[in-house]
């Protein structure tokens, strides 16, 4: 890939205008040739590409000019309505990408369809390769691609036995083969552009004796220029002209935006703005439509060779059009020994670049459905118009997106006269027919579950048409109904989060319609769902399974989530301070040995002793919480027992901080049986 940030860029980027100049100098001639117009407007027009687009700001290394895919379309257009409505078109197409361009539409021709991109390419190349083969022999062709089609054997005839055709179809043979096989000519020949050497050998194999070809009529360029009047201005009132302006700008906006993210592929620098890129094109349609010439676009051809010459800045865009302008002004002479054939010969090879069949074998392989946009949008190009076709590709595949998206799975169980419906995909209205056909098939059962609760996409058509379905269930003298639908409400803040069947159940909303319907917990419950719990449930207070009510001070006791947690207790009657139970030890020790090492064994407050109650197997009894216990008084700082000289030094491996009680531990420490007696009593601040 090529950096465009590389230092020196100058002198990479002069050599790289000249070789865009000369592949873009016989390809403006032989667009303006193919489009039915004057050759000196597709001069005027790729000067403009150069000196006004190349100026502007959008994408720096793609090259803007007469395009081959609107060749068509202007020699279409120029047939009915005649050369001067030309620039008004032009010239209001400009002028409405630049209102695109300013509303942000750029990234909208982002969105189009892969294969209706490729079926519009293939759908310009096709008539275009139609049109130049009547050039390839110096014959006028008819019009439309179809009717280019059928006079195709009468075409043939005419060569046969008539010399000169004969003559100009050996050398526009010799063009098609030199564009499609100079790429395998050894470095560093295959450097110089394909169309240059066509046209060259093209020149001189005219200038032998017994050869008589049309060649390119090439007057002055000044004289060209073709400035709109009121009178051809007035002519945009036209409904025809009109749908015109809109197909200039659809396909010129697509074409150019569909190149630069092409030229983006090939380099590594600095990426397309889209919206400044489409602005930069409605100033040079302005420009173009203002003197009477073609339309433009940015052309991938002249772009490709542009990055592949090195070009590294906007300048070797710029310079080709300097070249354009000194050649079309200086040298207008050397176009007159340009043969028609060899440019319809250049065309035709771009024509079929476009066209690229192996693309629609490689679409179908690759998925079908696109394969059949593809095919359809080619298709409706060639027998109609470009807009038509375009417009309907999107439409197909618009229909073939909503189809998959609309996919829809039913599971249908019976047993006897219970029948179970599980729904799962996405169901829209293009799935009605469906979905009336499987309801349908269980209205004789009495007792029927629709489960809708796997369903993504519930739109109103289908979820009014289960309701209706479930209300006339009811009418019908249904023994049971039930219709699970997904609910879109979120969980209440604050409801514990239920896993298994309560999440499932918990997510989907019961319409139970019926004669002698169940509540919806027993109905789940039955089929095998775990029932439904209300928020309240979880409000309630817990149980007090015999235990004495627990004064002001109670605060259940909340084991740490991990070994060396601290957990912090305030209530009523509490200190803001650690938890008595096992905490204190736990943050000495932390301090002392760090959260990852093992927690030494501690000595117990003063004082403290477990109930007599309290055996190591034994359950706890109903007592009163604060009786036999004394007040809790922390240790003093310079307070130490038997229990502290026993401690192991730091770093020493030691029992857990819940492996507290062993059988040589006093009586007084803090063991297991405590902590069960805390979990059952609550833990206050006297003990």
């Amino acid at each position: 890939m090529k950096s465009p940030s590389a230092p020196g860029s100058f002198g990479a980027d002069f050599m790289a205008s000249i070789v865009v100049f000369l592949v873009a100098l016989p390809l403006c001639i032989g667009v303006a040739a193919a489009s039915g117009v004057p050759v000196a407007l597709g001069i005027i027009t790729g000067i403009i590409g150069g000196l006004v687009v190349g100026f502007l700001p959008g994408s720096s290394l793609q090259v803007s000019g007469p395009a081959a895919g609107l060749a068509v379309l202007c020699l279409e257009f120029v047939t009915e309505h005649g050369l001067g409505l030309l620039g008004p078109v032009v010239l209001a197409s400009g002028i409405l990408q630049m209102i695109l361009a300013t509303l942000k539409m750029g990234r909208v021709f982002q969105s189009i369809s892969l294969a209706v991109v490729q079926g519009m390419l293939a759908g310009i190349g096709v008539p275009l390769i139609l049109g130049q083969i009547y050039a390839l022999v110096d014959s006028k062709q008819h019009g439309t691609a179809p009717k280019n089609f059928m006079h195709l054997p009468d075409l043939a005839k005419d060569v046969i036995g008539d010399a000169a055709k004969s003559g100009a179809l050996l050398i526009g043979a010799m063009a098609v083969v030199i564009c499609f096989l100079w790429y395998k000519v050894p470095k560093p020949l295959n450097k110089v552009p394909a169309p240059l050497v066509a046209v060259m050998l093209g020149c001189v194999i005219a200038a032998l004796p017994g050869f008589d070809v049309k060649k390119v009529a090439f007057g002055n360029m000044l004289d060209a220029v073709n400035i709109p009047g009121v009178s051809d201005i007035s002519g945009l009132g036209d409904p025809k002209v009109l749908m015109m302006v809109v197909t200039f700008t659809v396909i010129a906006s697509a074409e150019s935006l569909f190149s630069a993210a092409a030229v983006d592929r090939m380099h590594t620098g600095p990426r397309t703005q889209y919206n400044k890129e489409l602005f930069a094109q409605g100033v040079g349609n302005t420009v173009s439509g203002a003197l009477g010439a073609m339309p433009l676009t940015a052309v991938i051809v002249r772009s490709a060779a542009n990055v592949n010459a090195g070009a590294r800045t906007k300048i070797s865009r710029i310079l080709h059009g300097v070249w354009l302008l000194g050649f079309g002004l200086l040298l207008p002479g050397l176009l007159g020994l340009i043969p028609i054939t060899v440019l319809a010969g250049v065309l035709l090879h771009a024509g079929w670049k476009l066209f690229n069949p192996p693309s629609f074998v490689k679409m179908w392989k690759k998925d079908r459905g696109e394969g059949f946009v593809m095919f359809a949008t080619t298709a409706v190009i060639v027998g109609t118009n470009l807009l038509e076709g375009v417009l309907f590709g999107l439409a197909v595949a618009v229909v073939l997106t909503a189809l998959r998206m609309s996919h829809l799975t039913i599971r249908k169980t019976t047993d006897g006269d219970f029948a179970r419906l599980e729904m799962k995909g996405n169901a829209t209205f293009l799935r009605l027919p469906k979905l009336i056909d499987v309801l349908g098939s269980v209205e004789d059962k009495s007792r029927i579950l629709v489960d809708a609760r796997g369903i993504l996409h519930l739109d109103m058509a289908c979820q009014a048409q289960l309701e209706e379905w479930a209300d006339q269930r009811r009418k019908a003298g249904a023994e049971e109904v039930e219709l699970l639908l997904p609910s879109p409400a979120a969980e209440p803040k604050g409801e514990p989060t239920s896993t298994g069947a309560e999440e499932t159940q918990k997510d989907s909303e019961h319409v139970l319609v019926g004669v002698g319907a169940t509540t919806a917990g027993q109905h789940a419950t039955a089929a095998g769902d775990a029932p439904r719990r209300d928020t309240a449930e979880f409000d309630q207070p817990p149980a007090d399974h015999g235990h004495p009510p627990q004064p002001d001070t109670y605060r259940p006791y909340v084991p740490p989530a991990q070994s060396g947690s601290q957990q912090y207790g305030m209530g009523q009657g509490y200190a803001e301070g650690y938890v008595t139970h096992s905490t204190q030890p736990e943050r000495q020790s932390q301090q002392e040995y760090g959260r990852t090492g093992h927690v030494p064994q501690q000595p117990p407050s003063q004082g403290h002793a477990p109930h007599q109650s309290h055996g190591p197997h034994q359950p706890p009894q109903q007592h009163d919480p604060h009786q036999h216990h004394q007040r809790y008084v922390p240790p003093q700082p310079n307070q130490r027992s038997a229990h502290d000289d026993a401690r192991p030094p730091r770093g020493a491996h030691g029992p857990g901080p819940h492996d507290r009680r062993g059988p040589g531990d006093p009586p007084n420490h803090w063991g297991p049986e405590d902590d069960r007696a805390v979990q059952a009593y609550g833990e206050g601040n006297w003990r």
